[in-house]
């Protein structure tokens, strides 16, 4: 895949265990289309706000931690840089590491559009948190994510058996 030297983020948190399982690394897009009402980043939905950060500087800070069991991609809307996304994926991939995907977007909506950029980041994808924020199936018991309606879609059993497959160990 070709190099995207820099990519537009909001922010990152170095060591998070709650955007996905063990010890993560969170990368914040920064600009999001969907405008979820109580939303819990709307710093993030400005496409021009945030700053642009090397990709190169962020594998760095990734590569310093040894404990890391994998790398989120939140947002903002990650599936809008999917593209500079995809990039850092296939890096952490070959760091070994898991990843976790938010999205605003459903799975069969991605699936349906089918945009090459965004399959691509679906390639790399380990877990996809999915469906937009709904402020009244807000529930603060569900791991890792804020409503009720979205899913933990496992990518790679979800291929394997051609329909969608919910991890349900995170359920």
């Amino acid at each position: 895949m070709e190099k995207e030297e820099n990519i537009r983020i909001a922010g990152i948190i170095r060591e998070s265990i709650v955007d996905g399982p063990g010890i993560r690394f969170v990368i914040f897009c920064q600009g999001c289309p969907h405008g979820c009402p109580g939303c819990h980043n709307p710093e993030s939905h400005d496409f021009n706000g945030g700053y642009d950060c090397s990709t190169d500087r962020i594998l760095e800070e990734i590569d310093k931690n040894p404990l890391l069991k994998g790398v989120t991609f939140s947002g903002g809307e990650p599936m809008c840089k999917a593209k500079e996304f995809s990039y850092l994926a296939e890096e952490i991939k070959k760091r070994g590491l898991d990843l976790v995907v938010f999205t605003g977007y459903t799975y069969e909506k991605l699936i349906e559009e089918n945009d090459p950029d965004r399959m691509k980041l679906l390639e790399y994808t380990d877990l996809l948190i999915d469906g937009p924020y709904l402020k009244d199936q807000r529930d603060l018991t569900l791991r890792f994510r804020g409503s009720r309606n979205q899913r933990i879609i496992d990518i790679s059993k979800t291929e394997k058996k051609g329909e969608t497959v919910l991890a349900e160990e995170y359920m």
